[in-house]
């Protein structure tokens, strides 16, 4: 049928329709193609396990919380399919799940140039962090990570360590006040979140905040967008760019943005100007010494990107350090906060390991509490870093990660994931996949012995992921675990809380009500002669 004739025939189908009947048919030919694309799309994840769904329009929407229940069920999930099965949420998005390390392999190691973030829930965080190393693909990404990479060298971490001991310092010292007024009992998370913020501002700005101990309107405001963050991904109206930012929290995130960016805008400019009046003879790190309102300091992490140089000579702008700046605010103190209150939860539910925690930290420290934590001590607390894997491994921080991928990409037993295809890696069944790691609820710090470590694979453990889209960032989040973790456990017990302790997945895992442990000061070592 040619052109007219269709024309024609369209014509004579619709002059004897009413306005209704027109909308009628419109909305019938709407829904036939929706559904014939979303048969198709699912046809081709059908060499895939297929989990019981609600309904074929629901799929599996509704059926995974975030709770303690909705993790109880991927761990049925995971002892069910042991490798991975097709997820659909309702009739737009479809995915696969891996939780086993044959599976996410090939999708972690592939090369940058065909890996992809997901545009839904990272495009969330956009207005925030703009175009920051998280939210890149491709060449631009490649590019800032080479530009980005020796801010993290262990010469750099070396100088961080001081700061991790300071900011721990802090928070003990207001653990001894509450400790005095008979308040034993703290929430891990807001006391570890404010030290780790705390850490970062001097490390990424070297601003002293004193947020410890008062309110600051750029950590307000921090906490604000996480908080409004986690808000937007569970409610689905709220997935609409139009009806958020007409919304009342819409109008709260632009108003938290509009704080964070001030703040780091202000001191990129300011440091801009001081180094370009130094001039290109001084503008290198060992001769960087700023004042105006920040006192004299080691080089921080603005310093070390106001003077990164890709291969041509071409540094970054002041909206790409902003950027980054913010990233690493965003990704380093909600993880980190969440990764130290598991492993001190842990810690108090096994006192056994904790004791020998402590007699390990204390036979390093020698002079007590007289001297910092040094980075050459971090290498010799090897039960210690044990512990902290091992709860990495049962309570990672976070627990999947989305990508896509712009080519057709192999799976085990032949499955193809499509291209386009949304492809959910769960660090938590990887993490618990009882074919990888025997009895997986049992918190065992012995699996990480070198000697029980042999033939497993190096994509069993990702808490920072793994391949060339890993943690930039996780050299010095292990640093700060050990420092944190050693000081802590060098002055306090850790004991059990008043309640039982259910978790809660938000951006990182964190626990209903607040995560509550007991502190009380442990004996004292026996003098030394």
């Amino acid at each position: 049928m040619g052109s007219a004739g269709l024309i024609g025939f369209l014509r004579a189908l619709f002059s004897g329709c009413s306005p209704f009947g027109i909308l009628a048919l419109s909305g019938a030919t709407l829904l036939c193609a929706l559904a014939t694309r979303l048969a198709l799309k699912r046809r081709a994840l059908r060499c895939f396990n297929q989990p019981p769904q609600r309904s074929w329009i629901m799929g599996h929407m509704g059926l995974m919380g975030h709770n303690e229940e909705g993790l109880q069920a991927v761990d049925d999930l995971i002892r069910r399919y042991v490798h991975s099965c097709a997820w659909y949420l309702g009739p737009f998005y479809n995915m696969v799940r891996l939780f086993h390390p044959d599976y996410i392999k090939s999708l972690l190691t592939a090369s940058a140039n065909i890996t992809f973030k997901d545009k839904i829930f990272y495009g969330f965080m956009k207005p925030w962090l703009g175009h920051c190393l998280l939210l890149q693909n491709g060449q631009e990404w490649s590019r800032h990570r080479r530009l980005l990479t020796p801010a993290f060298h262990f010469d750099i971490l070396k100088k961080y360590v001081h700061i991790f001991n300071q900011s721990t310092n802090i928070m003990h010292a207001k653990w001894r006040r509450l400790l005095a007024e008979k308040q034993n009992s703290l929430d891990m998370f807001e006391h570890m979140s404010s030290m780790t913020l705390d850490s970062l501002l001097k490390c990424t700005f070297s601003c002293d905040s004193h947020c410890q101990g008062k309110p600051s309107e750029y950590i307000a405001a921090i906490l604000e967008l996480s908080k409004l963050l986690v808000q937007r991904q569970h409610y689905l109206p709220y997935h609409w760019d139009w009806l958020y930012w007409r919304s009342e929290p819409g109008r709260r995130f632009r108003k938290a943005c509009n704080i964070v960016h001030q703040f780091t805008a202000k001191i990129v400019q300011e440091r801009r100007s001081q180094l370009d009046q130094q001039g290109p003879a001084k503008n290198r790190t060992e001769n960087l010494e700023y004042t105006g309102g920040y006192k004299k300091k080691d080089t921080d992490l603005i310093d070390l990107l106001l003077l990164s140089k890709d291969e041509n000579g071409e540094g970054l702008t002041n909206e790409e350090i902003q950027a980054h700046a913010d990233m690493f605010m965003f990704a380093g103190h909600d993880t980190t906060a969440s990764a130290l209150s598991w492993i001190f939860y842990n810690l108090a539910m096994h006192q056994d390991h904790q004791e020998r925690c402590r007699a390990e930290i204390r036979s390093v420290l020698r002079d007590g509490d007289e001297h910092d934590i040094s980075w050459e001590d971090l290498s010799h607390l090897p039960f210690t870093t044990m512990c902290i894997k091992e709860s990495l491994r049962l309570h990672s921080p976070v627990l999947a990660l989305t990508r896509y991928y712009s080519q057709n990409m192999k799976t085990p037993g032949d499955c193809i994931i499509p291209q386009g295809s949304l492809c959910l890696i769960s660090i938590y069944g990887v993490h618990r996949n009882p074919e990888v790691w025997p009895d997986p609820e049992v918190y065992d710090p012995m699996r990480f012995d070198p000697e029980n470590s042999h033939g497993r694979s190096p994509h069993a453990f990702i808490p920072f992921s793994a391949g060339p889209r890993n943690c930039i960032g996780q050299n010095f989040a292990m640093a700060e675990l050990k420092v944190v973790v050693a000081r802590t456990l060098s002055r306090f017990r850790i004991l059990p809380g008043p309640k039982p302790v259910r978790r809660l997945y938000q951006l990182v895992l964190r626990a209903e009500g607040g995560l509550l442990l007991n502190i009380e000061t442990p004996i004292p070592p026996p003098n030394k002669k």
